[in-house]
């Protein structure tokens, strides 16, 4: 009897049970409800592949898409003071940006870098709404600003993917001085002539949309982006009227003229390239390299 409990049973029990399936293999699209495999999801930009819906995207993940070869080298951004209030409400300011920073893997909201796309070489910084919800504070006021003066050393365009819920309230008005900041940084690009892209992602709220994000050369938004300053049901109340369908959303703004492109996450690269290729006064992309005539010489004579 001993032998069947303690070794027959547990043997079957161990076979036929269920077994436990990782939580982070699966991922519910918010739009149609569809369950989504984590690779399947990741291998196609973080997009819908029954609707098309677009989800976050993480800057590492957007710029390893983007760039030749997914390589790039980080910007260094000066660290600013890590509590310049004392701010507190149900936790410690320096409190939240740990758990931030422990969830996130950054190390702050935007990611400043380096690198060529499609052999074009340009600097790009992205915001990362899955920190602090992407929100402007010092550290994105330095980011833009380092950005900005990288670009101006390199004679390089300068590429920003915007997503924010706005400024950040943990550092009051010094979150707000960025926005006249961040301006003067965009401000140094156009007198020395090189091309700013915005490319507006979900969502991208408050005081970035007042600001950085809305001086582009060329204005790109992706599918079904939120995009405003003040909330839908803030600007209802106030004007005491009912908003159009799809009010702030990125088609709406692309037929009412502050857009100039609504671009799938897909087509993203190949849209940049050719725009900021155009900018630039450079020669269309190569889409591919030809072998050498010697090669093509060698490759005769061998059949």
């Amino acid at each position: 009897m001993n032998w069947i409990s303690n070794y027959v049973r547990p043997k079957i029990n161990s076979l036929f049970s269920r077994r436990e399936v990782p939580e982070n293999l699966w991922t519910k699209c918010s739009e149609c409800g569809t369950m989504l495999f984590h690779r399947e999801l990741a291998g196609n930009l973080n997009v819908c592949t029954s609707c098309d819906h677009h989800m976050a995207i993480t800057p590492r993940d957007r710029f390893t898409s983007l760039f030749d070869g997914g390589i790039f080298t980080e910007v260094k951004v000066p660290e600013p003071a890590a509590d310049p209030l004392h701010f507190r409400d149900q936790k410690k300011y320096p409190d939240r940006l740990k758990a931030a920073q422990k969830a996130s893997g950054e190390r702050e909201a935007m990611l400043v870098v380096e690198g060529e796309m499609g052999r074009t070489p340009i600097v790009a910084a992205a915001q990362d709404f899955s920190f602090m919800a992407g929100s402007m504070g010092l550290y994105v006021g330095n980011a833009i600003l380092a950005g900005a003066e990288r670009a101006v050393q390199l004679r390089r365009p300068f590429v920003l993917f915007s997503a924010a819920g706005g400024a950040r309230m943990q550092e009051g008005i010094l979150s707000l001085m960025q926005m006249p900041r961040t301006t003067v940084a965009v401000q140094m690009l156009k007198e020395a002539g090189l091309p700013y892209i915005v490319v507006l992602t979900h969502p991208t709220t408050g005081g970035v949309t007042a600001s950085y994000a809305m001086l582009g050369d060329v204005q790109i938004a992706e599918p079904n982006a939120l995009i405003g300053f003040a909330g839908a049901r803030v600007i209802e109340q106030t004007i005491r009227e009912k908003l159009p369908e799809g009010f702030q959303r990125a088609e709406y703004l692309l037929d009412h003229g502050m857009l100039d492109r609504v671009t799938h996450r897909k087509a993203m690269r190949d849209e940049l390239i050719t725009i900021l290729r155009m900018l630039s006064g450079l020669s269309p992309a190569v889409k591919g390299d030809l072998p050498a005539p010697g090669d093509l010489a060698v490759a005769a004579d061998a059949t």
